[in-house]
C-alpha cells in the first residue's frame, strides 16, 4: 500500500514533478545545461524577491545553513534558539569551529526582536542565524521585526533559514535586507529532498572573500563564479533541477497571490478542525506556522495508535511530534500542492481514527 504524506516534509510529490524529474541527462558544463541553469533564475528572484542571484546545490538546505556559517563568521554568530532546527544551528557552528553565541527561547516561542536588539548591541557579533518557520514546533518568527532590528548593525551578516516558509508567504529579501536566504526543495516546492536553493547577498560574498577555511563545495564564491557561467561548483542533481524548472511553471499558473491564499485558507481549515475536536495550537497565539499546524495533545491521546491507524486504514501519515515534543504534540502539514479538497479528506480520514484512538491512563 502507498502512503500520502502530511508530515513536515518531505511533502507529496505530483505526477507532474516526477515526470519532469525523468528527462534525459544532459551534461553539467553543457551549453544545454547552462540554458536550464538561466531560465531559471528569473523566476527563482522573483520567488525570493531579489536582485541576488539565486545558487542551486546539491545537498539538504543544512549543506548550505552550514555553509553560510563557515563563509560569513569571523567574529561570532548569534543563533536564535526557539526550536530543534534553530537548536542545531549553534550545533553546526561550534562544530564549524565558529565562535557562537546562544539567544535561547522556550520551544514554541517566536524570538524576540529585543532580545536580538540587546545581544547585537554589545558588539560580539558578525553574524546572526534565525529559522523563520520553526517546523518542530509549529512556530513562525515575525521575521520582518528581527530584521528591523538587525539593519541596524550593518556589520553584521543576516542568514534566514526559510526551509518550510519559502513560496507559501512572501520573504521579501532584499526589502528585508536579508544577507543569506535559504531554502530546500521538499517543503512548500514540494519536490523530493536533496536540492537547496541561496541567494546571497553582495555583502555577504564581500564578507566570505576576507574568510579562510571555506573549503570548497560549500565555497560563496565558487557559486557565484560558476553562477556567473550559467553553472553550478560541482556536479548537480540535474533531476531535481528539471523538477524544479516544473514546478516553478506550475506556481506562475497559479500565481503567487493565489498561491500564498490557498496555504492561509488550508491551514486555517486545519486549525478549525482541530479547535473543534478540543485541540490547542502548541506555539504562543499568533506565531502560529502557516504552512503545518503543531496541536498539542491536550486530549492526552495514545498517538502511536493514531497514527498507525490513520495510515493502516487510511493511507496517510501525519507526525507524531518531534525530539522531546514527541507524544506531547502532533504536526499536520498543509504545504505544498495541497487542496481544499485533499484536506477535507485527510480530516474526514482523522475523524475515523480518532474514533478508535485510546486517551492514555492520567498521569
Amino acid at each position: 500500500m502507498s502512503y500520502k504524506l502530511f508530515i513536515p516534509g518531505p511533502v507529496a510529490v505530483s505526477e507532474k514533478t516526477l515526470r519532469a524529474m525523468a528527462q534525459p541527462m544532459i551534461g553539467h558544463r553543457s551549453s544545454d545545461f547552462v540554458a536550464l541553469y538561466q531560465s531559471l533564475q528569473p523566476d527563482l528572484q522573483a520567488l525570493f524577491y531579489t536582485k541576488d542571484p539565486v545558487y542551486l546545490s546539491t545537498t539538504s538546505a543544512w549543506g548550505m545553513m552550514e555553509a553560510a556559517v563557515r563563509n560569513v563568521v569571523k567574529k561570532k554568530v548569534l543563533n536564535c534558539m526557539n526550536g530543534a532546527f534553530a537548536d542545531k544551528w549553534n550545533d553546526v557552528a561550534n562544530r564549524c569551529g565558529k565562535p557562537a553565541g546562544a539567544l535561547k527561547f522556550d520551544w514554541g516561542q517566536p524570538v524576540d526582536p529585543e532580545a536580538v536588539r540587546r545581544e547585537l548591541a554589545t558588539g560580539q557579533y558578525d553574524a546572526v542565524t534565525v529559522i523563520h518557520n520553526e517546523t518542530s514546533c509549529g512556530c513562525m518568527t515575525d521575521i520582518a521585526a528581527v530584521m528591523a532590528v538587525v539593519r541596524q548593525f550593518p556589520e553584521v551578516i543576516s542568514v534566514v533559514d526559510t526551509v518550510s516558509s519559502f513560496s507559501a508567504l512572501p520573504i521579501r529579501k532584499d526589502e528585508l535586507g536579508i544577507d543569506v536566504m535559504i531554502t530546500g526543495t521538499q517543503k512548500a516546492l514540494a519536490l523530493p529532498p536533496g536540492l537547496s536553493l541561496c541567494s546571497v547577498s553582495k555583502r555577504a560574498l564581500e564578507r566570505a572573500a576576507t574568510v579562510t577555511e571555506r573549503g570548497y563545495y560549500l565555497d560563496l564564491l565558487e557559486f557565484q563564479a560558476n553562477h556567473e557561467k550559467g553553472m553550478t561548483p560541482s556536479t548537480p542533481s540535474i533531476p531535481h533541477i528539471y523538477g524544479l524548472k516544473s514546478k516553478l511553471e506550475d506556481i506562475k499558473a497559479e500565481g503567487v497571490e493565489p498561491r500564498y491564499a490557498r496555504h492561509a485558507r488550508l491551514n486555517q481549515s486545519v486549525r478549525t478542525w482541530a479547535f473543534a475536536k478540543g485541540f490547542k495550537l502548541f506555539p504562543k497565539a499568533g506565531y502560529g506556522s502557516v504552512t503545518l499546524n503543531c496541536f498539542a495533545n491536550t486530549l492526552n491521546l495514545d498517538l502511536p495508535a493514531l497514527l498507525k491507524v490513520l495510515k493502516s486504514k487510511h493511507g496517510f501519515v501525519i507526525d507524531g511530534g518531534y525530539g522531546k515534543l514527541k507524544g506531547k504534540t502532533f504536526r499536520i502539514s498543509n504545504m505544498g500542492d495541497e487542496t481544499d479538497d485533499t484536506i477535507a479528506i485527510l480530516l474526514k480520514a482523522l475523524d475515523s481514527a480518532l474514533a478508535e484512538t485510546p486517551k492514555l491512563p492520567a498521569a
